[in-house]
């Protein structure tokens, strides 16, 4: 039986036809054009759920697919309302009920979910934490996305906003976050973050190497710049990635000491970095964390999914969901 999952992001909207196995059979996606409002978005996602089915042979009513929903913002999965959603615009928005008016899909067979929770639902599933009991993910990229998946089921919170990993505080008083906190795990620890960081190098430091990968032109600074400078040896670089493990090492220990999971997933564009990223860093976090046996250590990786974790994580929720 064939399961539909979406992935409604703020640039675009990816959905995929996923196998019994969480294999995507067929994934097409469309431009998401925010500023159209959420009623043109949500046609789209009824209108793309109707074409991957017809273009596999299958029809999305009478074969009575199942669909999963996977959203930005808060989400309530109980009354399928979008509470909000700062990047496409939505606010209270009943998205389940005109997706199902738009698609014929019966509303029990949809399910939505947040879309960091359900890519780690997704990892969790078929991809790098795959059966473990515990599994946690975060996700560097513009902010910190985060995900908790106990026993195959997401940690949503009383009001279905829990897991918000990376608003917790690590350092007091410290870096503005975009949420209104200061020292937020976010403001040290995301791509972004990065960005800014090495942006402020340059300008203390003037780093010649640096200099020649930007042109001369600190807005070309990207989240590559410092790894990429510091394999060529320059020291302003490599002070950068230290001070950036440091500090994802804190928020990645601390969650490490509250969860204990079998797997923390590091996902996003960061986590490219492979080995310059990850091997520091599960040595800083060995210095951190809290454990009663020596023996038993939460396994730090790279998840494996990329941008199909929430496509995957949705049909898994729709087919998990009671």
């Amino acid at each position: 039986m064939y399961t539909i999952g979406i992935d409604l992001g703020g640039t675009n909207i990816a959905v995929g036809l996923v196998d019994e196995n969480y294999n995507i059979v067929k994934k097409i996606s469309t431009p998401t054009l925010a500023s159209r409002g959420p009623e043109e978005i949500t046609k789209d996602m009824a209108a793309l759920s109707k074409r991957v089915c017809a273009e596999c042979g299958v029809d999305l009513v009478r074969d009575g697919i199942k669909v999963g929903i996977a959203s930005p913002g808060t989400v309530n999965p109980k009354t399928g309302l979008i509470e909000y959603a700062n990047n496409i615009k939505m606010r209270d928005f009943p998205v389940v009920k005109v997706f199902c008016e738009n698609s014929g899909v019966a509303q029990e067979n949809v399910a939505i979910g947040n879309d960091a929770n359900l890519a780690a639902l997704g990892e969790a599933t078929k991809g790098a934490a795959k059966d473990a009991e515990i599994a946690v993910m975060i996700t560097l990229g513009t902010g910190v996305g985060g995900g908790v998946v106990i026993d195959g089921k997401v940690l949503t919170g009383c009001a279905f906003g829990g897991a918000e990993l990376g608003h917790m505080v690590i350092e007091y008083g410290g870096r503005a976050c975009s949420c209104g906190r200061k020292g937020c795990f976010e403001a040290y620890s995301s791509a972004t973050a990065l960005v800014a960081l090495t942006r402020e190098k340059f300008a203390q430091t003037n780093s010649p190497i640096m200099a020649e990968m930007c042109e001369g032109d600190i807005n070309k600074i990207g989240g590559k710049t410092a790894f990429a400078a510091m394999r060529k040896g320059d020291a302003a670089g490599a002070e950068v990635v230290d001070y950036y493990i440091k500090h994802l090492a804190c928020g990645v220990a601390n969650l490490v000491n509250i969860f204990q999971p079998d797997v923390l997933l590091i996902g996003g564009g960061v986590c490219n970095e492979g080995d310059p990223l990850l091997l520091p860093l599960k040595a800083e976090v060995a210095k951190e964390v809290y454990s009663a046996d020596d023996k038993l250590k939460t396994d730090i990786r790279i998840a494996t999914l990329g941008n199909d974790a929430g496509i995957i994580g949705a049909a898994a929720l729709v087919n998990t969901a009671k």
